[in-house]
């Protein structure tokens, strides 16, 4: 299934990049901007909603012919009707976020010409941090609707792995994952005294209790070691980074002629600087996709250390494959360039591994 969803995933991310490159290093973009009758903030808005809603409309055909893969292959349980209405949920979201940040980058650069990038950089950094913190109370809900999960056998024994872990959780939900999708997943959610475990109701229909443990384990793993403030800490690194690089990338005048402006600080310039940004983020993805694997392979010791149970382990990755139509062994370079996570293969031959080790058992 994963080889099948290559093609319209990758065309897709190629047809946008290649209409914002298009657009962004020709006249062509700013002409688009510049359309907008009104002061330099309602060019600058008008246009990056119509970039925005640009991108959703090139990407639209292939992530629709996904979604038809996804659907021969079992995964996908939601209608047309519900995908169209995440697809508006997700712009209602995106719009005024990308408005804001974007004519907020503008209005620093028209107030400090030289030196606006300084403080566009540390804005980048804290906006990273608050979205990091605030997705899971306030995204995360207009997606799926969670429940607490019911008194029994495994919410007790969530909990009490959790504290084995000496990890504090606030509660143990059920996401209603099966309104999309048959997939399997759980995950540890929010910071704190926010901080939850969720595990889709998939999940809990298709695996065995000691599976699901299994799959909580993980996670923790990620909480345990800190992965998702390192992840928000390098993220915010990143995004001021990326602002920095495309402040100098703006001031290279080959690359304004190009777009037909004579200065950064014209909105006309704002296709020209999605075009910069787009092409940085992708050639910065492989990177972050191999910390990413090596995080996961983090995760999976500290499952296996914490449960010692390296054959359920193995089940679970089966069963997971399985269930979520995973390739086992993907083709390497792509599984280099796009991969999040080992393949299964690697996962269970780590385990298998451990268990030759001999470990000692549970913690």
């Amino acid at each position: 299934m994963r080889r099948a969803q290559w093609p319209p995933v990758l065309a897709g991310r190629a047809v946008w990049l290649a209409v914002l490159l298009g657009l962004g290093l020709s006249p062509a973009g700013e002409e688009l901007v510049s359309a907008a009758p009104g002061a330099w903030w309602v060019e600058a808005a008008v246009g990056t909603v119509g970039l925005v809603l640009l991108g959703q409309a090139v990407r639209l055909p292939f992530s629709a012919r996904v979604r038809v893969v996804r659907h021969r292959f079992g995964l996908v349980t939601q209608g047309w009707a519900g995908w169209w209405a995440d697809v508006l949920r997700g712009l209602l979201i995106t719009l005024p976020l990308a408005v804001a940040v974007v004519v907020g980058v503008y209005a620093l650069a028209r107030a400090l010409p030289d030196t606006w990038w300084v403080v566009a950089a540390a804005a980048a950094a804290v906006l990273s941090v608050l979205l990091s913190w605030l997705a899971p109370v306030l995204l995360e809900p207009v997606f799926n609707r969670f429940t607490p999960m019911p008194q029994g056998e495994l919410r007790t024994e969530l909990l009490r792995l959790a504290e084995r872990d000496g990890i504090p959780v606030r509660d143990v939900l059920v996401a209603d994952a099966s309104r999309r999708t048959s997939a399997l997943n759980a995950y540890v959610s929010g910071f704190g005294a926010t901080r939850r475990v969720v595990v889709h109701d998939t999940l809990l229909t298709a695996a065995e209790p000691e599976e699901v443990t299994l799959v909580v384990a993980h996670e923790l793993g990620h909480v345990k070691h800190r992965d998702v403030p390192r992840g928000t800490a390098l993220g915010a690194l990143g995004a001021a980074a990326g602002v920095c690089l495309l402040a100098a990338a703006t001031r290279w005048e080959p690359l304004l002629d190009l777009a037909g402006v004579d200065r950064f600080q014209d909105p006309g310039s704002l296709v020209l600087l999605a075009a910069l940004a787009s092409t940085s983020a992708a050639l910065a993805g492989p990177v972050g996709c191999a910390v990413s694997r090596r995080v996961e392979s983090r995760a999976d010791r500290h499952a296996l250390e914490l449960t010692g149970d390296p054959d359920r382990f193995i089940a679970m990755q089966r069963r997971l494959s399985v269930s979520n139509v995973a390739d086992v062994d993907p083709p390497r370079l792509l599984h280099a360039l796009f991969g999040t996570h080992p393949s299964a293969t690697q996962r269970i031959a780590a385990a298998r591994a451990f268990a030759a080790r001999g470990s000692a058992g549970p913690r």
